[in-house]
């Protein structure tokens, strides 16, 4: 079979039976097709590449300026796409198996400072309750609270119906990568600003929408909607974090909810439940902030973490004089 056929089929299995949204795996098949092209350019096909093919590719991203990051993700890709030919019997022998991956740079995702993200907040909880306040300004609120309280992605929060709150509760049930259902719980403030939202601010905005323009799903209302009553897009989210935040995104304050909870004392299984990480190894970005935490809690309570030297008597001689003051060794 032909590159672009079985590119086509594999498509289908990944948006079919994974069941990923279709930015997913418009990704995905943009990786294969830059293999595809390469391996074209060596007269093979998708179906027929061996170990060497895949070894000159990330030779050739290497050459090409592509970091280790990208080169990890792309071989990633190609794993997962030789997998499904072997499961399906179309291929005899996996080619990635056996294949070290770039070393990906773990760096943290950029955050905000808590004292950034509360003058943020701050802000627009202002302009929500201004006596003259609009229902767009409600709005605004309701999704830079949700964004930062529950870590969403802006494609979990632009896919929120009105029947997936539960406000008395406190939380959320959000649908993530490959349709999977997680509970987000939701602190007080951004209960507050959401139901301030439902009552004060989305009637008002659902009611100038046509009934043609309405988008209904099967489970109930699209929860944040434009000034014409339409579901809001990933990029008008985008656009109101940066006015709100300079040049944030909706994903930096993802990475903010996760940063302040580890610094905090949150633990990395926590975090990585309420992010939705299929894997913990996902969450591990955020290691040395927990041994950050780790390392002062030990300091502080273990026996020998934080052992003084014994205050000098006053009549002791001048020369001791500096150890009056308790002294911390090292840990």
């Amino acid at each position: 079979m032909g590159n672009t056929g079985l590119l086509r089929d594999y498509q289908t299995y990944l948006r079919v039976e994974k069941g990923l949204r279709p930015l997913t795996c418009e990704a995905y098949l943009s990786d294969l097709r830059t293999f595809a092209e390469f391996i074209e350019e060596r007269n093979g096909v998708l179906m027929m590449a061996v170990q060497e093919d895949l070894t000159a590719f990330l030779e050739h991203l290497r050459a090409h300026g592509i970091d280790s990051r990208s080169a990890a993700r792309k071989l990633s890709c190609l794993r997962g796409f030789y997998k499904w030919l072997l499961l399906d019997r179309r291929i005899h022998h996996d080619p990635t198996v056996n294949m070290e991956s770039p070393k990906a740079w773990k760096v943290l995702p950029k955050s905000l400072a808590e004292p950034e993200v509360a003058e943020m907040l701050e802000r627009a909880q202002m302009a929500a309750t201004h006596p003259q306040a609009q229902a767009t300004a409600l709005r605004d609120r309701a999704i830079l609270e949700l964004l930062y309280a529950g870590g969403l992605r802006v494609s979990e929060v632009t896919a929120l119906g009105t029947s997936d709150l539960a406000l008395d509760l406190g939380r959320v049930q959000v649908r993530g990568k490959g349709d999977k259902e997680r509970i987000v719980p939701l602190g007080r403030s951004a209960v507050e600003a959401l139901e301030n939202y439902l009552r004060e601010g989305r009637p008002h905005l659902d009611r100038i929408s046509t009934a043609r323009r309405r988008n209904q799903r099967k489970d109930g209302a699209r929860l944040f909607l434009s000034l014409r009553g339409m579901p809001l897009t990933r990029q008008w989210v985008w656009h109101l974090v940066k006015m709100a935040t300079g040049n944030a995104s909706p994903h930096m304050l993802r990475h903010s909810c996760a940063t302040h909870m580890v610094e905090h004392g949150a633990d990395l299984r926590s975090v990585q439940l309420l992010l939705g990480h299929a894997d913990i190894s996902t969450t591990q970005i955020y290691t040395h902030l927990a041994l950050g935490r780790l390392k002062a809690v030990h300091r502080m309570h273990h026996p020998r973490g934080m052992r003084k030297v014994e205050v000098m008597e006053p009549d002791e001689t001048a020369s001791n004089a500096e150890m009056k003051e308790p002294q911390e060794e090292p840990a």
